[in-house]
């Protein structure tokens, strides 16, 4: 009996077993399920003096594979603005990839005025290092050793034990070095005086080899023959003024500003032309398809990340303005450089397995001249009648003597050795200086920037210049032309104000970890690299005061 029950037993607990779902097996580990997921690659692009008009602007005109596809497959911030009041070139790249502001990461302007050595500083100047690929001695001593702050293509570095790769690619050194940060594998910038793309040795002691193959190539001297002529039938520019208007400046060597352009260069400075037509866009494009070739971007197991940096559209418009049918032509072409690079890297990296961000460094004012036409305010400030003016009050108030020593971006460096022999104080100088100021036309005001708490100023504007002060590198005394106006000429046009046209730039993303997406909230361009490191799960920049965009990533 007990053996029967034991065979009845033993047959239950056989069906029991064989009734159960078969358990799978645990999965191994591998480095392929995981690893973080990130981008294979990143490409931030600035592209120098876009207003954010311009993406509506010409938008009819856009090919689908260029600005509207960033528009229409990444997400937009529509109303993103720099946070701090004067807009220029380095301090706006800076920005972009610090997510500070110039009174953190110390990029106060594209130069200032050092107190201590009582000398001019070019915003990434350093005597300590030379020139790599090219003969000319000067162009190469630059560095990132001024930005006092980290970048987020140096926290990605960090972050990556440096495996991950970045390069900084821009006609301008300093849009390709501000952007690269300290730890950079490299930054490359052009020499207008022989044409070739240079770093310098705090890179590298030699060019790469398919660097100096580019250079080998002599682009810049092709595209000198080939001139300038419009891309589209000139009845196709109708956002544009006239094509020869007096406010318009004239390319090197030309009679009027006016298509088709014959490029000739100058002596000393033979390529310098090339850069300020949309040739510069191109080889800069160029330039930055070779990076990702010979340096294998986006082929590793880390994410790479490529800043490059579009120049040459602020040369333009520095000369001719935003109104002019070069600038619509210029972003035409730009908009197909776009998207020669996007299906590039398509094919390179692979559709959706890159990150792509756009934003400006600056946006620009309207010429004064088709502002006027058009009845709008606007003006030239007399540079020599305000320093007549304040010149004469300080001598008449205070007795004859060089009181201001410098006045780079328009603030007044005060001679404070002077000062404290006369017992005087920065705000008794700022109290003559304002009186006199006022009445030179133009100006909207002056501001003491060693009290800025007393500043008769409004609450926006008074927080965009607190975010432009350092205490080391900037001026005494602030001074504010109106809206509409700058120191300049009658032709072409300038930037570097608080004033909407200056800070309202594009912010878009589009690509891995990007939703599809606007928002019409404010944003800030300080915000652009925390979106980023959010994005890449690193640390921002050791300045960052910006917060990430989350709405644009996908969670």
């Amino acid at each position: 009996m007990k053996k029967i029950t034991f065979l009845g037993l033993s047959f239950l607990v056989c069906l029991s077993v064989v009734g159960q779902t078969p358990k799978k097996p645990a999965a191994k580990s591998s480095s392929a399920t995981s690893s973080l997921a990130r981008p294979k690659l990143v490409v931030g692009i600035v592209v120098d003096q876009m207003r954010y008009d311009y993406l509506y602007r010409y938008y009819d005109q856009y090919t689908e594979g260029g600005f509207k596809r960033m528009m229409n497959e990444g997400f937009n911030c529509r109303n993103n603005h720099y946070a701090y009041a004067l807009t220029v070139t380095a301090a706006g790249h800076a920005s972009v990839y610090t997510g500070s502001v110039p009174a953190v990461n110390g990029i106060v302007g594209n130069e200032w005025f050092d107190v201590i050595a009582k000398q001019e500083v070019y915003c990434v100047e350093d005597s300590t290092v030379k020139t790599v690929g090219s003969t000319n001695p000067s162009v190469g001593k630059m560095s990132p050793k001024n930005l006092l702050t980290s970048t987020v293509t140096d926290q990605l570095r960090i972050a990556t034990n440096f495996r991950s790769k970045t390069i900084g690619i821009a006609i301008k050194d300093r849009g390709s070095i501000l952007p690269a940060g300290h730890t950079a594998n490299a930054a490359y910038w052009f020499d207008s005086k022989t044409g070739n793309w240079v770093t310098s040795t705090f890179y590298m002691d030699d060019l790469p080899q398919w660097a100096k193959d580019y250079n080998a190539k002599k682009m810049p001297s092709a595209y000198l023959q080939k001139g300038w002529d419009l891309l589209l039938s000139a009845d196709s520019y109708g956002q544009s003024s006239p094509d020869d208007v007096a406010w318009e400046g004239k390319l090197p060597g030309a009679k009027k500003p006016v298509f088709p352009y014959e490029l000739a260069g100058l002596a000393g400075d033979a390529f310098g032309v090339v850069t300020d037509t949309p040739w510069g866009n191109t080889i800069t494009k160029e330039m930055a398809i070779e990076a990702v070739k010979g340096e294998n971007l986006g082929k590793g197991k880390d994410t790479d990340f490529l800043a490059i940096s579009f120049s040459s559209t602020d040369k333009i418009g520095h000369r001719v303005g935003p109104n002019s049918v070069e600038q619509q032509d210029d972003f035409l072409r730009l908009d197909r450089e776009f998207a020669d690079l996007f299906n590039f890297l398509d094919s390179w990296v692979g559709k959706g397995e890159y990150t792509v961000f756009l934003t400006a460094d600056h946006g620009v004012v309207d010429v004064p001249g088709f502002a006027a036409e058009h009845k709008l305010p606007s003006g030239l400030v007399d540079r020599k009648l305000l320093t007549a003016a304040v010149t004469g009050a300080l001598n008449d108030t205070f007795g004859k003597d060089k009181y201001v020593i410098s006045t780079d971006n328009n603030q007044l460096y005060l001679d404070h050795d002077l000062l404290k022999k006369k017992k005087l104080k920065v705000s008794d100088v700022a109290e003559v200086v304002r009186e006199a100021a006022l009445k030179v036309p133009g100006i909207a005001d002056i501001v003491d920037l060693s009290d800025m708490g007393k500043a008769p100023l409004n609450t926006y504007q008074l927080e965009l210049y607190k975010n432009n002060v350092n205490a080391k590198r900037s001026g005494d005394i602030q001074v504010l032309a109106q809206p509409g106006w700058f120191y300049g000429t009658s032709t072409g046009t300038s930037h570097g104000t608080p004033y909407n046209y200056d800070t309202q730039v594009p912010f878009i993303m589009f690509g891995w970890g990007v939703k599809k997406g606007e928002t019409l909230r404010r944003t800030y361009v300080s915000d652009i690299a925390p979106t980023i490191a959010s994005l890449l799960h690193i640390l921002p920049g050791s300045g960052n005061i910006g917060n990430a965009v989350e709405e644009a990533l996908k969670k």
